[in-house]
């Protein structure tokens, strides 16, 4: 059984700081590629960072150079450092695992709320 597990959301600033974790369980988090995405209310829901197995990184343009994706395979970890935020970054964000195999299976996490106010 596979379960992603969310913390670190909430309210900030503009120009603030906020880093989400997401622990993953089970055996896959070593062959997957680790990313999150987000969703606005009204919105698609957008990708923002994937980082492979093998620490391959890559960023929407509207992120970069202010978030950093990365992970820990010791503790089933992967991390987003959001720094400089913008009232724009609000948005539900979603930590996935989809495993680098055949089948690419996905797993999704429940989701934690980033506001980006004053």
């Amino acid at each position: 059984q596979v379960q992603l597990v969310e913390s670190g959301g909430g309210l900030v600033q503009p120009g603030g700081s906020l880093r989400l974790s997401c622990t993953v369980s089970g055996s896959i988090f070593s062959r997957s590629v680790m990313g999150w995405y987000r969703q606005a209310p009204g919105k698609q829901r957008d990708f923002v960072a994937h980082i492979t197995s093998g620490g391959s990184t890559n960023y929407a343009d509207s992120v970069k150079g202010r978030f950093t994706i990365s992970r820990d395979n010791a503790k089933n970890t992967v991390y987003l450092q959001m720094n400089t935020l913008k009232p724009e970054d609000t948005a539900v964000y979603f930590c996935i695992a989809r495993e680098e195999s055949f089948l690419k299976l996905e797993y999704w996490g429940q989701g934690t709320q980033v506001t980006v106010s004053s």
